[in-house]
């Protein structure tokens, strides 16, 4: 009953202050705009991969009808015969697609950076340019986009600065707190009890602005899961930012000294921890400029083919040894046109022993940033609703 009571009083400070009324609106809207960012790039991926589909159903139809009438020889490419293998990889038009979640409508993570469909070739590799030409740029990845996890690690801070900066200071420096102390049972309790007011009503509209967005993309239906994931970490970054401010507004005397103290704490949590960890990591782990893998890609390549057939056929031997008992193998009049259509094999070797200490490397800065973590939630939290 008495929580009841500390509520409704609370709720008529609430709605006389214009102040704090307007902030939690523009918190709303961009939040609103957020979720739909994420659902227009869900819808926009989806169609784009079923289009893709089509496209590739299309160039296999095609294919197969070359396969049923017998003609392996297509009219205008007189040099391809997709009776042989090389050549009918080429044809299959092989993708390989990263299905947008329909929470994304939550988080955009570092989808828009990151290519969601590939096509598979004899040459292709994860560092090609229709994958990484987007993710050149490190500080786009670390600010991220304004999309609802924006909204909820920057300005849900934010907004509930605003909305808890005068508790007990202003009573402080009207000169009530000693009448106060007398009519509660504890101070504390009195301010937890006006300071839970404003967490629930932050809490309440992040659940409806969570189950409108699953609204937008059906998240109910096809991931459920993803919804109460991403309410328990919203429930314990909301606990996280309550106890810091809850103990600055407890041994605070004036409105200006808890609000700049708040303020310095958002910034120190928000940007200067963060920056400087990531200004750390930048001089311990440099961004890798995959110097190797450009050399694999260019140099190593041609002095691949520059080698005699019977040196690559070696080298073949050694990744496939089935290859050596092949009747194409003795073929001395075919194997010299083998070998040109089976070197990208050796070209791919060339290009996983480039490529993995790129990946070693990005491991031990990963495991670099999650050592930070307990003292960088932003970083952590972030990094969950990604």
């Amino acid at each position: 009953m008495r929580t009841v009571k500390v509520f409704l009083f609370e709720w008529k400070h609430f709605i006389r202050s214009p102040f704090k009324i307007v902030a939690l609106v523009l918190f709303t809207v961009g939040s609103i705009y957020g979720l739909h960012i994420g659902a227009d790039l869900y819808y926009e991926q989806s169609g784009e991969i079923e289009k893709v589909k089509e496209l590739v159903s299309e160039e296999r139809g095609e294919s197969s009808a070359m396969y049923d009438s017998g003609n392996l020889v297509p009219e205008k490419r007189k040099w391809k015969n997709l009776g042989e293998p090389f050549w009918a990889i080429e044809y299959a038009s092989i993708y390989h697609y990263k299905y947008p979640s329909p929470a994304m409508v939550y988080s955009i993570g570092q989808s828009e950076q990151y290519g969601y469909l590939k096509e598979i070739t004899v040459w292709a590799s994860p560092y090609d340019s229709d994958l990484v030409e987007e993710i050149a740029n490190p500080e786009r990845l670390q600010t991220g986009s304004l999309d609802f996890s924006f909204s909820l690690l920057y300005l849900a801070p934010l907004l509930l600065l605003v909305l808890l900066y005068n508790l007990k200071s202003l009573e402080c420096e009207q000169g009530f707190m000693p009448l106060i102390e007398i009519q509660s049972t504890s101070k504390n309790s009195w301010l937890f009890g006006r300071m839970m007011f404003y967490v629930a009503l932050l809490l309440l509209s992040l659940v409806l602005l969570m189950v409108y967005g699953a609204s937008l993309t059906h998240v109910f239906s096809k991931a459920g899961q993803s919804f109460w994931q991403m309410l328990i970490f919203s429930l314990a970054y909301l606990a996280f930012w309550s106890v810091l401010f809850f103990l600055i507004l407890n041994g605070s005397q004036s409105i200006m000294g808890a609000t700049l103290k708040m303020i310095g704490l958002y910034l120190v949590f928000a940007f200067v921890v963060p920056a400087t960890i990531y200004q750390v990591l930048s001089i311990k782990h440099p961004t890798n400029l995959m110097t190797d893998f450009a050399d694999a890609k260019l140099d190593k390549r041609w002095k691949l083919w520059d080698q005699s057939t019977d040196i690559r056929f070696n080298k073949l031997a050694e990744l496939f040894p089935q290859i050596e008992n092949s009747p194409l193998a003795s073929d001395s009049s075919r194997i010299d046109v083998l070998m040109r259509q089976s070197t990208s094999a050796l070209e791919n070797q060339l290009q996983i022993e480039s490529i993995r200490p790129i990946e070693e490397e990005n491991l031990r800065r990963n495991s670099f940033i999650e050592r930070t973590y307990f003292f960088n939630p932003i970083t952590f939290f972030q990094n969950k609703f990604n």
